[in-house]
């Protein structure tokens, strides 16, 4: 319950001022009519019923991705017959899917045709956009009854149930599969990232945990080609990073360590460890835990990076909070932690001057690195 004097402070008043006065009628009535007013009032309306909207427009992405829509415009303008023959759809269809794509940015018209639009171009050049829209397959049936996901505090659904199995299964197993390759897609950008982010280049060996098949090593390991390469992973995930790495040319700088780092020890001899979008995937008790091994595991004087979105960023509040908030939910594990939660973890652990490094695009990663003296 909230303290009568927190309620009644200037803030408190205001806020509830502001509310009455946004929830009448007539002040509404009188902020479309009202040319001072009008332009903001057509602002939050536009922004109220996006959120209404928001699952049919994701279902609009989804449509132009499973259809091959964006794919088939990337090879140059066509029309709407065209792209129906090509795609499956009927004319009829297919005009109602390119006018909505378009008013999100997705295609465009060009003459009397059709091409890629801003986002659609950006998302062609995103593997790993695409691949999450094709996973929202698993998630959107998990999130139908939000209130039953909530009161359940989370998993149960189709989405934990393949993270546990994709887990537990061999190398070649085809969901097993289809879970790496998911995270592999969605690395390359955050990988180049997180290397602009922080001087890998100072250090001498780079450990990265939960490296999965090996993208953001194989991106660091160009950048800097004096460092001595490991990763570790689940023995599954590491059966396929290998091959990955030896066709990077990194097959003889890279050294794999199949396992688990929440219960095993962890490779020593590293002066740097990365966890890029690892620790966000698990609840506090875990999450600790993985941050004693590392710090056992860590040469004196060496640092661990952590990379992934955080919580409490300005500028990215919703996908944090909203979208990384129910999705590992339904996950059935974790949560998006803001940086001074993180700060706190690694210091509790015993690590020391923990830092914010800037990150290009922190609704992808922010990037705290924290020293073992």
């Amino acid at each position: 319950m909230i303290s009568s004097s927190s309620s009644s402070g200037l803030r408190g008043r205001w806020v509830a001022w502001r509310n009455r006065l946004l929830a009448s009628q007539d002040f509404q009535r009188f902020a479309t009519r009202w040319p001072g007013f009008r332009a903001v009032a057509r602002r939050q309306a536009r922004g109220l019923f996006d959120l209404v909207a928001g699952f049919t427009y994701s279902q609009v992405l989804s449509a132009c991705v499973d259809t091959g829509l964006l794919d088939a415009l990337a090879d140059g303008p066509q029309d709407r017959e065209s792209l129906a023959s090509r795609t499956g759809l009927p004319v009829g269809g297919m005009e109602r899917l390119l006018r909505a794509g378009a008013s999100l940015g997705l295609v465009e018209r060009l003459g009397d045709g059709w091409t890629l639009g801003v986002r659609g171009a950006a998302m062609r050049g995103n593997v790993g956009v695409a691949e999450m829209v094709a996973h929202h397959r698993l998630l959107y049936p998990d999130l139908a009854d939000p209130v039953a996901l909530l009161r359940r505090n989370g998993g149960g659904g189709a989405l934990a149930s393949l993270r546990r199995y994709a887990e537990q299964a061999g190398p070649d197993d085809p969901d097993s599969v289809a879970y790496s390759a998911l995270m592999a897609a969605s690395q390359p950008m955050v990988a180049s990232q997180v290397a602009d982010a922080y001087p890998f280049r100072r250090h001498r060996r780079l450990l990265d945990v939960g490296g999965g098949e090996g993208v953001f090593l194989a991106a660091v390991g160009a950048r800097a080609p004096g460092l001595d390469l490991g990763l570790f992973d689940l023995p599954a995930v590491v059966a396929r990073a290998r091959p990955r790495l030896a066709s990077a040319g990194l097959g003889g700088r890279a050294t794999t360590y199949g396992g688990d780092f929440l219960r095993g020890p962890l490779p020593t001899g590293y002066d740097v460890v990365s966890l890029v979008r690892v620790l966000h995937d698990h609840n506090d008790e875990p999450a600790m835990a993985l941050l004693a091994n590392i710090h056992a595991a860590l040469l004196p004087g060496g640092v661990l990076v952590i990379a992934e979105p955080m919580a409490g960023v300005r500028g990215v509040e919703a996908p944090a909070d909203a979208y990384f908030g129910l999705y590992l939910l339904a996950m059935g594990s974790g949560r998006a932690r803001t940086p001074r939660e993180i700060g706190d973890m690694l210091r509790r652990v015993g690590f020391t001057r923990p830092r914010r490094h800037r990150s290009a695009m922190p609704l992808t990663a922010s990037v705290i690195s924290a020293r073992r003296e």
